[in-house]
């Protein structure tokens, strides 16, 4: 969520999902709109070969440079190493739509609302935020029933698209899980359970600390400076050989024993996307499942999704918490109506509704601070965004633009996927922050 940029995308993807990337493009003033950036129309990857202009490959590391990040956010496995989030041999539970007909009408009506962006005089359509802000799927659902769904880009019905940093919220969703449950105890100290963190700063923070991202650790992620901790961390994570003659970190854990301490815990919130790795490794260590199995188990196997879904993982094969998961449109809306019904999903109980309750409530505001302008005034806890508003609102976000975005008042679940050229979502909650409340207003009262 910082405002730095970079030039490229580095070494791996940890660095661009985990963090705030700007693309080369993406810096420019004037980028390529989302009509013309869209993967189809710029021709990647198409032909048997491909034009050798049109080839996005690895390790070249320019596959997160805008506009080829358009085309790449919906092929990650063909770059990086995954493990999957399998959702079983179960049959899909379909989702709830409206007739043909009142599906146009519903799709008509919400492309038509308009609503006023942060700091501008000039009013916007939905229809026309959607191009502003490069979606590439864009799903809503109203009262439990699918009422808009449209694709773009890369992305198709049956595609699966990069979530980014929203993967942060499934891995704080786990823990608080447990930590409801009593399978974790959230005033424990990191060390107590992973011994091996030794002298790192991690050690003396509690687990809930970890969960709200307000630790005391050093972590910098300015790209102007050649020594930033973002260059170590994207060394380390990366699942590519190693250059000869390297002699650091490798791995997301091993990186983590490292860390230095910096500030005291508990007094700020720091969004640092080493604390959701860090969290990653304690459910790892309580559990005694990778993170992909544990969503698996709770989550994707119980949830009657349509799809598989996947996450990146590093040299020794553990999985990217901060950033890792791609994921299928509709079965985002299922985790957000899910989250919506406290724990419930075609009549079944997951988790306990108090999970729900704890996040929907929000963390400390006081240590929120004011580094995120465009968000306004609210909190995070359990690694999901919690915007204080007058709907309840709170959201699971994402560079580029991911979003889940729940509104309890209107009933109503949001997702979107998209590929905006600057990574930070600072750059996008002017025009899309604004756009879900109309359309909640809209739906509130249109069908009550």
């Amino acid at each position: 969520m910082s405002s730095s940029t970079s030039n490229f995308f580095a070494a791996t993807l940890a660095a661009a999902v985990a963090l705030v990337v700007s693309s080369q493009a993406g810096a420019q003033s004037a980028p390529l709109s989302a009509q013309e950036s869209d993967p189809n129309v710029m021709g990647w990857m198409q032909g048997f070969p491909p034009p050798a202009d049109k080839i996005i490959t690895q390790p070249d590391s320019v596959y997160f440079s805008f506009p080829r990040l358009r085309w790449s956010v919906c092929h990650l496995r063909e770059f990086l190493p995954t493990e999957e989030i399998s959702r079983g041999l179960s049959a899909p539970v379909p989702l709830t739509y409206p007739s043909a007909s009142e599906f146009a009408e519903l799709r008509a009506e919400i492309d038509a609302v308009t609503f006023m962006p942060q700091n501008s005089d000039a009013e916007m359509t939905w229809e026309q935020s959607l191009y502003a802000n490069y979606t590439d799927g864009m799903l809503i659902l109203h009262k439990g029933e699918v009422v808009y769904e449209r694709y773009f880009g890369c992305l198709e019905e049956d595609g699966k698209h990069a979530i980014m940093s929203m993967t942060k919220s499934f891995t704080g969703l786990m823990a608080e899980i447990m930590v409801v449950e009593g399978l974790l105890d959230d005033t424990a100290l990191v060390r107590d359970i992973i011994p091996e963190i030794g002298d790192s700063a991690f050690a003396t923070a509690t687990v809930r600390q970890v969960m709200d991202m307000t630790t005391g650790v050093q972590y910098s992620e300015d790209y102007s400076d050649p020594n930033a901790d973002i260059w170590l961390y994207s060394n380390a994570a990366s699942p590519l050989p190693k250059p000869e003659g390297y002699v650091g970190p490798n791995g997301y854990w091993e990186y983590l024993q490292q860390v230095m301490p910096e500030g005291n815990h508990g007094d700020a919130f720091h969004y640092k996307t080493i604390n959701s790795d860090m969290l990653g490794w304690i459910i790892s260590r309580v559990s005694g499942q990778s993170v992909t199995d544990v969503v698996s188990d709770r989550l994707w196997r119980r949830m009657g999704v349509e799809q598989d879904a996947y996450q990146t993982v590093d040299a020794k094969g553990v999985p990217f918490a901060g950033g890792g998961i791609t994921a299928g449109l509709r079965d985002l809306g299922r985790l957000g109506q899910l989250m919506l019904n406290e724990g419930e999903l075609n009549g079944q109980r997951l988790f306990p509704t108090e999970v729900v309750a704890k996040i929907s409530a929000g963390g400390d505001r006081s240590k929120f601070g004011d580094g995120f302008p465009t968000f306004g005034a609210g909190s995070y806890t359990s690694q999901w965004w919690v915007l204080h508003n007058a709907h309840g609102a709170y959201a699971a976000r994402g560079v580029h633009g991911q979003t889940i975005y729940v509104d309890p008042t209107a009933e109503m679940v949001l997702v979107r996927l998209s590929s905006f050229p600057k990574a930070q979502i600072g750059f996008i909650d002017p025009t899309s922050l604004p756009a879900y409340q109309a359309v909640a207003e809209h739906l509130m009262a249109t069908r009550p």
